[in-house]
C-alpha cells in the first residue's frame, strides 16, 4: 500500500508522545487542556488525549482535508481556520498552546505576531504556557539539504530530506521543502518530491522573546530541544541544577529550540484579540 505525504511526515518527523511529555514538563503542573496550532493531522493532540487523563485538545488548521484524519477522536475538537482568528478565548481555554514544525513562521508580520500572541495569552488559564519552536545559529540562513533514514516494519526504509532552498538574512524569509523516498531491498518504490513546501519568516529567539513580552506574557524561557529539560533565557534560572546550558548553543552550527511564554499563576483578563 502506498504511503501518502502526511503518513510519511508523521513517521519521520514527529514524535507526538515525546512532545506531550515535554509540554507537560514545561508546564510544571497538571495541564489538561491543549491547544495545538497549525496542527496538520493533529498528531500531538491525538497523543495528548490518549496519554493525559481527563484531558481535552483543540487542534486548529486551515486545511479541512488534513483535519479530517483526526475526525472522531474523543475529547478532541477540530477547528478549521486561521489560527489568528479561528478560536474563541472564552470557549477554547487552554493550559498549553503549542506550535511545532517552525510554523510560527507562517505569521510574517511582527504586528500580526504580537496580536496573535496576545490572543493566545487570552486563551491561557492561570499558570498556562505558550510554546513554539524555531531554529537558528550560524547555519540558519544557509541553503542546502539534510537526509535522514528511518527503518519501518517490513524492512522498508524511508529517506526524509529537509531542504532549505532559499534564505535571506536581510528579511528573515526562508523557503524550505521536504522530500520523501521509500526503499525496499535497496530499490526506490515510492518518491514524493516537494511533499511540503514552506515559505516562512524565520523568527529569531530574541524576536520571539520581545514579541511575547510585548503581548503581555509575564516571563519567557528557552528550551534547547523538545526532549530535554535544560532551559536558558533572559533572567530565567535553568531547570538543570548545573546552570544554564548556553555553551551548548555557542558551539553549535545550528540549533532547534522551543521558546516558552508563561502566564501568571493568577487569573488575568484576555489581551487584545484583533485579527490580522
Amino acid at each position: 500500500m502506498p504511503f501518502d505525504r502526511h503518513e510519511l511526515y508523521e513517521r519521520t518527523v514527529q514524535s507526538p508522545e515525546k512532545v506531550v511529555a515535554f509540554l507537560r514538563a514545561i508546564h510544571g503542573g497538571s495541564p489538561r487542556a491543549l491547544g495545538e496550532e497549525f496542527s496538520g493531522t493533529a498528531a500531538v493532540s491525538r497523543a495528548w488525549v490518549r496519554l493525559v487523563t481527563d484531558s481535552s485538545a483543540v487542534a486548529v488548521d486551515q486545511d479541512a482535508s488534513v483535519l479530517e484524519r483526526a475526525a472522531g477522536v474523543e475529547r478532541l475538537e477540530l477547528v478549521c481556520g486561521d489560527v489568528r482568528t479561528a478560536t474563541d478565548p472564552a470557549a477554547h481555554g487552554a493550559d498549553v498552546i503549542f506550535i511545532g514544525n517552525f510554523s510560527i513562521g507562517e505569521i510574517h508580520d511582527r504586528a500580526d505576531l504580537v496580536r496573535y500572541l496576545a490572543r493566545s495569552l487570552g486563551r491561557l488559564r492561570a499558570g498556562g504556557v505558550f510554546v513554539c519552536d524555531t531554529y537558528g545559529g550560524p547555519s540558519a540562513f544557509r541553503v542546502g539539504a539534510i537526509e535522514k533514514s528511518h527503518w519501518i516494519e517490513g524492512g522498508a526504509r524511508i529517506l526524509h530530506v529537509w531542504e532549505q532552498r532559499e534564505a535571506d538574512p536581510f528579511t528573515g524569509r526562508v523557503v524550505n521543502a521536504m522530500h520523501f523516498r521509500v526503499e525496499r531491498g535497496g530499490e526506490v518504490v515510492e518518491a514524493i518530491e516537494n511533499a511540503f513546501v514552506y515559505r516562512w519568516r524565520l523568527w529569531s529567539v530574541p524576536e520571539l522573546h520581545e514579541a511575547l513580552s510585548e503581548a503581555g506574557f509575564s516571563s519567557t524561557e528557552v528550551s534547547l530541544d523538545l526532549y530535554r529539560d535544560a532551559r536558558i533565557g533572559p533572567g530565567v534560572p535553568s531547570i538543570d541544577p548545573g546552570g544554564p546550558q548556553r555553551s551548548s548553543l555557542d558551539r553549535s552550527e545550528g540549533f532547534v529550540v522551543c521558546v516558552v511564554g508563561r502566564t501568571k499563576n493568577v487569573a488575568h483578563r484576555p489581551g487584545p484579540q484583533g485579527g490580522p
